[in-house]
């Protein structure tokens, strides 16, 4: 009987010093991992992980406590349905580990057997996707950046200028949209997107950080060497914010307080120091009093009634502060959307062409209306084309650009850079292959 594969998540390993990579089938009783070729011919002996993570705590727990040295094997966590094309690429990566592109992608895969035991670890790793906390007011100095290696990924200075990330990077922020990137290995093509950032190494070097897109939050693995209260884990999923401070351990044994939120555009959990974070006196018009002050510097989340819009219109909105952002977010329910996006788009200006495409006068009219339209053959800062549902935006007097209709389903929000499907045969050799991880 065929297993449907979809869903479900398995563990790549590799011994230290070999570049080969298995699927973990289970545990030997000398506490050495049980191998298997990665091949979907296998698929009934990998060992699948759970989403409540038991399956890896318990193999993860066992293996630390039986095998004499751990640090001999590399996991890396991957979709069962797509064992075969990871690995390949995988192995590619580990042919040049030190690579800084090939290190940032590997460890944002990567599961460390240090994270599921209560051992202290002779060096303590501090995650890959660790908020940078340098100052803002400090930005980075643009010589110090090593431009081949962001073109090792397919991405150029001009591209992230144009399309308005790079000032955000070079101020120590992720940047505000996914980014097609596509490293290559020898004719092997990775096409993904994801968001990134720059960093200060130990040694004063400039890397480049990739946030890469994650199925859902990895809510049950250690974050930061603590675990999530089930609580905890429910504000996540439905507000994207953990609602409280947080005593995360980037080092064992030195606790700080942190905000920690979902990036809702890859679904990485971020940590964010509670002392990096102002709460503003006032917030579009309204006053705080003490205890909402007070609600917001913990992490709680506050409802506020008559802000005042940039275009000086009342509105209502929920405010919590969000790790991700680095400040203060508007969070609205159903209602309120509505109701603040139809007084939106009643005074907004419609325009007659958005991204080269002519608008009818029924579809000037429908977002007039503050619906929903569907238009095709848009086009990007880079020229690029792509299709989009467009709605004028709820908070402000801008547009948004939607993958789905947002006024039938749960949708998830795009930018230009985010394209439905684009053909890649005119860009690369008819040899080489593009795949996902």
């Amino acid at each position: 009987m065929e297993v449907n594969q979809k869903n479900q998540d398995v563990l790549l390993v590799n011994e230290k010093g070999d570049t080969k990579l298995n699927v973990v089938a289970g545990l030997g009783e000398d506490g050495k991992p049980m191998v298997v070729p990665p091949k979907n011919e296998n698929e009934p002996n990998f060992m699948k992980l759970d989403k409540q993570g038991n399956v890896l705590d318990n193999f993860m727990a066992n293996f630390v406590r039986q095998y004499k040295e751990p640090t001999h094997f590399g996991f890396f966590k991957v979709s069962a349905d797509q064992v075969e094309n990871s690995s390949i690429v995988m192995q590619e990566m580990l042919k040049d580990p030190d690579n800084p592109s090939n290190k940032s992608m590997l460890d944002s895969y990567r599961v460390l057997p240090e994270d599921f035991t209560q051992k202290e670890a002779n060096q303590e790793q501090v995650s890959p996707h660790q908020e940078n906390t340098k100052p803002e007011f400090k930005p980075l100095d643009e010589s110090r950046i090593d431009w081949n290696q962001l073109e090792r990924l397919g991405v150029t200075r001009d591209t992230l200028e144009k399309s308005g990330s790079l000032e955000a990077m070079l101020n120590w922020k992720k940047s505000p949209e996914l980014i097609p990137i596509t490293p290559k290995f020898d004719d092997i093509t990775l096409r993904t997107e994801a968001r990134l950032s720059f960093r200060e190494t130990v040694d004063g070097h400039i890397t480049v950080g990739i946030h890469a897109i994650r199925k859902e939050p990895e809510l049950d693995r250690p974050f930061f060497n603590v675990r999530l209260s089930n609580e905890d884990k429910q504000n996540l999923l439905n507000t994207g914010n953990a609602g409280r401070l947080i005593k995360i351990e980037p080092i064992k044994g030195q606790p700080i307080s942190a905000y920690v939120s979902v990036d809702k555009l890859t679904n990485e959990l971020v940590a964010c120091r509670a002392d990096k974070i102002r709460i503003p006196a006032e917030i579009k018009g309204i006053k705080l009093d003490d205890n909402q002050k007070q609600k917001l510097s913990e992490g709680r989340a506050i409802y506020l009634e008559n802000m005042i819009s940039k275009n000086g219109k009342n509105f209502n909105a929920t405010l919590q502060v969000n790790a991700d952002k680095r400040g203060i977010e508007f969070r609205f329910d159903e209602t309120q959307k509505q109701n603040h996006s139809n007084t939106q788009s009643k005074d907004f200006s419609i325009p007659k062409k958005i991204g080269g495409v002519e608008l009818s006068e029924k579809q000037q009219s429908t977002l007039k209306n503050g619906d929903a339209i569907y238009i095709k053959g848009l086009k990007d800062k880079l020229g690029q084309e792509y299709n989009a549902y467009v709605r004028v935006k709820s908070t402000d007097q801008k547009l948004d650009f939607f993958k789905w209709n947002p006024d039938k389903s749960k949708s998830k929000d795009i930018t230009p850079l985010q394209k439905e499907e684009i053909k890649q045969n005119k860009e690369e050799p008819k040899k080489s292959k593009g795949m996902k991880l």
